[in-house]
């Protein structure tokens, strides 16, 4: 299908998991109800966000993704409204536990799954502590609604991530995400940056773009944080088309017409004209390739 409407949502996340699954399905009903085919839900969104403490308590928190709730319950939902939904989730797979997105399709299928790649460590974000690097490599999913490329909150910040998924054919990018203050530094507003990183991608791989962000203050053991929401819609050129504020529960959706922009793509000449022999120092952490 060539004509694809896409959302984004944002939400603060409460104590009890049936309340933020509730409030995430509410959500998706009104994205559908609105015309949306692929509707992003934000990083994490069953509980709030475990990452800002230490505490091995929180691996309980993980479930395998056979027969994950979440998952079982919101492919019901996809299935009965006939859309595309990414769901983000705490994946214990054996004796590893990922940050992991499994691609549900518009008639309830899993398509595959996705393992967070680049995994933070810092005040407030403990990721390193949960969770283990990706496996799965960056992937693309056929969907009924186009081929989708989908990374997670620090993988946006790396543009090797979306270029991986444009060359393997991705039609749209999107980024589930939690992102807020940083306790080590409550000065630093990082939201502007947040968005004209991602920007770039979309205009440097001429596709939209959608990005999910959580909303609310949540409080930890040791931080209090603020999460900016400013969840976003960009065009294939970059420019943002559909911005949330940093405080308010929103839908947000934009409509393209992929062909349209592939079309574009195509003629801009920027995929026709790289030169891939000449891009070794980035395969190696010094630049020496």
């Amino acid at each position: 299908m060539s004509i694809v409407t896409v959302a984004a949502t944002q939400m603060a996340c409460a104590a009890d998991r049936d309340s933020n699954l509730a409030s995430a399905e509410r959500l998706v009903r009104a994205a559908a109800a609105r015309g949306a085919n692929v509707i992003l839900l934000q990083e994490l969104f069953e509980t709030p966000y475990f990452c800002k403490d230490h505490d091995p308590r929180h691996f309980d928190l993980a479930r395998p993704l056979e027969g994950h709730p979440a998952v079982e319950h919101l492919r019901g939902v996809a299935r009965e409204l006939g859309v595309v939904l990414p769901v983000s989730v705490f994946e214990r797979a054996g004796t590893a536990f990922f940050n992991t997105v499994v691609i549900v399709d518009a008639d309830g299928r899993m398509v595959g799954h996705y393992r967070k790649s680049h995994i933070p460590e810092g005040p407030g974000y403990h990721e390193k502590f949960y969770f283990s690097p990706g496996d799965t490599g960056f992937r693309v999913f056929a969907t009924a609604f186009g081929r989708l490329g989908v990374a997670i909150c620090w993988d946006q910040w790396f543009p090797e991530a979306a270029r991986a998924m444009a060359l393997q054919g991705a039609e749209i990018l999107l980024y589930p995400t939690a992102i807020g203050s940083e306790p080590q530094a409550p000065e630093l507003d990082s939201s502007a940056h947040w968005q004209r990183t991602m920007q770039g991608h979309a205009a440097a791989n001429v596709m939209p773009l959608v990005a999910s962000n959580r909303i609310g203050v949540e409080r930890g053991q040791k931080y209090t944080m603020e999460f900016y929401g400013s969840s976003f819609i960009a065009s294939a050129t970059g420019e943002k088309i559909a911005e949330a504020d940093r405080r308010s529960e929103t839908v947000l959706t934009a409509r393209f017409d992929l062909d349209e922009v592939r079309r574009y793509r195509e003629a801009w000449g920027v995929f026709r004209d790289r030169r891939p022999e000449l891009y070794h120092p980035i395969l190696s952490y010094d630049g020496r390739g």
